[in-house]
């Protein structure tokens, strides 16, 4: 790689990790009391999904080792967010499904965070994100490859 396409490429990604780091803290600011963005995103994934969802099925959504989905997992359980039980079919398994609490926190999240992402939006403007997207799209595509 030359100079400066090396250049580019270490600029383009500490302007993407800033973006990660300041909009995590934005967004963390107005998640409901003790939900962290993890918890959130679990959450979300949970209520797009119309079947449970084994906590190795979620690590590997999530690019996780499934050690750390286990504990997000039980923090997600304690709050009364998930319901965790046992596969009937295979006890060496658990299946894992979003509760109404979790749904109605999920929900509570998202009303806080509507606001800030609209704001953001609107300060940068739809056309330059439009235009961005299927480059941060590409990029993830070739992240997931490797």
């Amino acid at each position: 790689m030359s100079d400066d396409a090396n250049a580019l490429a270490v600029t383009l990604f500490s302007e993407i990790m800033t973006v990660d780091q300041l909009l995590r803290n934005r967004l963390g600011r107005v998640l409901p009391k003790g939900m962290e963005i993890s918890h959130f995103s679990v959450l979300n994934h949970l209520a797009g999904q119309s079947a449970e969802r084994t906590p190795a099925q979620l690590a590997k959504s999530f690019h996780l080792t499934r050690g750390a989905m286990t504990n997000t997992l039980g923090k997600l359980e304690w709050a009364g967010y998930v319901h965790i039980r046992p596969d009937w079919d295979d006890a060496r398994r658990k299946l894992v499904s979003i509760s109404p609490a979790g749904t109605a926190a999920r929900d509570a999240a998202l009303a806080g965070m509507g606001p800030v992402i609209r704001d953001i939006v609107g300060g940068v403007g739809g056309d330059k994100l439009r235009t961005v997207l299927p480059i941060l799209r590409d990029l993830r595509l070739k992240l997931e490859q490797d």
